[in-house]
């Protein structure tokens, strides 16, 4: 199977996730004790080892170090087949996504991956073209269903979202995708890292006109910015760069909804389906 013109990575991902699975089980480590080591989730071990998640740079560093540092699991990643399901451009801001312990993200377009719902996701690879056959849309959910665990996997992960009206009121899919989708976002809001604020239909000043905006941080303490457009995505790490987005990002705070009142709005949008 071939996604966004790459090959299938599930034998080489299950292949890395069985030597890993080896070495921590002849270490004599749980993958609670494991995944303490190597700072990350037991959920995101156990997706490793099953070979269903595309190990992460810090994963396999720190995997090193708990299991011997042999330089077998360094090895083995070098190996590794791309990521499925996620499109070539993005797949480098995924990475840096996963170990973020900041991030911001304005959108104009759509509800961003990782508030979507299954339905919302698949009417939008429904709505692709050229069209996707069902195996691509199958691995496209399976890799958006797993980057979606961030929001769960990463308590400690300061989340801030500014979602347009608009967004809501298109109701991509029909008006039950949209109720449950409005009712998963405020769901999520719930969580005391999580922050969403709705940019108003009517806005006099708005600092975000030339499109969406997602930046993120580090934990050396290094911010990025990512950018995507149609067909590609732009990666910036120029600190000038991202200091001008981290500046628009700061005024749209100010220029959206308050976080009681957005989440207000959205309750009565939700009544009104």
């Amino acid at each position: 199977m071939v996604v966004d013109g790459e090959p299938d990575s599930s034998d080489s991902l299950r292949t890395f996730g069985a030597v890993v699975q080896a070495l921590r089980e002849h270490a004599g480590l749980s993958r609670e004790e494991f995944a303490e080591l190597v700072r990350f989730s037991k959920h995101t071990v156990a997706s490793v080892e099953l070979g269903r998640r595309m190990p992460d740079p810090a994963f396999v560093e720190r995997a090193e170090q708990a299991l011997g540092n042999t330089g077998a699991l360094r090895r083995a990643a070098e190996h590794l087949a791309r990521q499925p399901g996620l499109a070539a451009w993005f797949r480098r801001c995924a990475g840096l996504e996963a170990l973020a312990i900041t991030l911001y993200t304005y959108e104009c377009r759509l509800i961003p991956g990782l508030l979507q719902t299954e339905a919302y996701a698949r009417q939008l690879f429904v709505d692709q073209l050229p069209p996707l056959g069902d195996e691509q849309i199958e691995a496209q959910w399976a890799a958006r269903a797993e980057r979606k665990r961030l929001l769960l996997d990463r308590p400690n992960t300061a989340f801030s979202f500014i979602l347009e009206e608009q967004l809501f009121l298109r109701r991509t899919g029909g008006e039950k995708v949209t109720r449950e989708l409005i009712g998963h976002v405020l769901e999520m809001a719930e969580l005391r890292n999580i922050e969403i604020q709705v940019m108003p239909l009517v806005r006099e000043s708005h600092a975000g006109l030339a499109g969406p905006i997602q930046l993120l941080e580090t934990p050396e303490a290094r911010w990025y910015a990512y950018n995507e457009g149609q067909r590609g995505g732009l990666l910036v790490s120029d600190p000038k760069e991202v200091s001008v987005l981290q500046r628009r990002y700061a005024r749209m705070r100010s220029q959206a909804l308050t976080l009681p009142d957005s989440l207000s709005l959205l309750q009565r949008m939700r009544g009104s389906l």
